[in-house]
């Protein structure tokens, strides 16, 4: 039986023209201009981000809200701007008609997914759960905002896209999951065990959402829903950082083993969230095999631009 993923998905476009033209080196300027468009984008997304929370600081939370939702949109006008003029093609992995569909699906997906996680945690009494109480969302929302988008068009639309291009798709995915991972290992109470769950756990899952729709609105969807779960539903520490206000207080048990809790990084570093979320993530991604998207990932027949 196929999923509404399956009939309504496309094959990721990676590239046919201009600088990704069919050719000697394809590769190389694959891999040039992935590093190129990582840096222009992180650069301006957040350095957009940064300056209009300056701007709107007296706002407040709303403030904080409308910076990240300004940030969020000039980093998708950037990069379907680089691509139409790079590689002379629409960024259909962003096409608007697709975008409300994929990230209410997305935001189904990464609340189930993490709540799940959450109650197994609370249920074997791995964590203390305690209730608060109504709480300001904005801080979660605008941090749900900017990492589902900014971070997914980095690590999914750039990385895991142009190492396709460049080397095939079990490439992308490792190379998309590691860097993931790794650029979380700067965070607060971050370790090599918690980097390499969020590699795993979260990176396969976004990739493989990815490679099943051909389109980036799941992936930010589910990103977001996941860290807003996590952070302000459940009021557990996302990614070793604090989400602000939140409905309930979730911790680890005080003695329990790092990699079976999550320490003080949080449930993602947890050994619950690693089986469930990569169990997830393994059958999503033999969604998008057996659909024949690691097969069909190359731009339709003269796609036009």
């Amino acid at each position: 039986m196929t999923t509404v993923f399956e009939r309504m998905g496309v094959p990721i476009d990676l590239g046919e023209r201009r600088f990704l033209h069919p050719g000697p080196r394809r590769w190389l300027r694959a891999s040039a201009w992935m590093v190129v468009l990582v840096v222009v984008t992180a650069l301006i997304g957040y350095g957009v981000v940064i300056f209009a929370e300056k701007l709107l600081d007296p706002w407040g939370g709303p403030g904080k809200l409308v910076a990240s939702v300004i940030g969020a949109a000039v980093t998708l006008a950037l990069y379907a701007a680089l691509v139409r003029l790079a590689e002379g093609r629409k960024a259909d992995e962003i096409a608007l008609h697709a975008a409300i569909p994929g990230i209410l699906a997305g935001l189904a997906i990464g609340a189930a997914v993490f709540a799940t996680v959450m109650i197994v945690l609370i249920g074997s009494g791995l964590y203390d759960f305690t209730w608060r109480g109504p709480a300001s969302a904005w801080t979660s929302v605008s941090l749900s905002v900017q990492s589902g988008v900014i971070e997914e068009v980095i690590a999914r639309g750039v990385l895991m896209r142009l190492t396709w291009r460049a080397f095939g798709p079990w490439a992308a995915f490792i190379v998309s999951a590691a860097v993931f991972g790794g650029g979380h290992f700067g965070n607060p109470n971050a370790s090599a065990w918690a980097a390499v769950c969020i590699a795993v756990e979260a990176g396969l899952l976004l990739c493989a959402f990815y490679a099943l729709t051909g389109r980036l609105w799941v992936s930010i969807g589910l990103h977001a829903g996941w860290n807003f779960t996590q952070g302000y539903l459940f009021g557990a520490a996302v990614s070793g950082t604090d989400f602000g206000g939140a409905l309930a207080t979730s911790t680890a048990r005080a003695g329990l083993p790092a990699w079976l809790t999550g320490g003080a990084f949080g449930p993602e570093a947890s050994l619950p969230a690693l089986v469930i979320c990569t169990s997830v993530g393994l059958v999503t991604t033999w969604m998008a095999w057996k659909a024949g998207r690691f097969a069909k990932a190359t731009p339709v027949q003269a796609r036009t631009a």
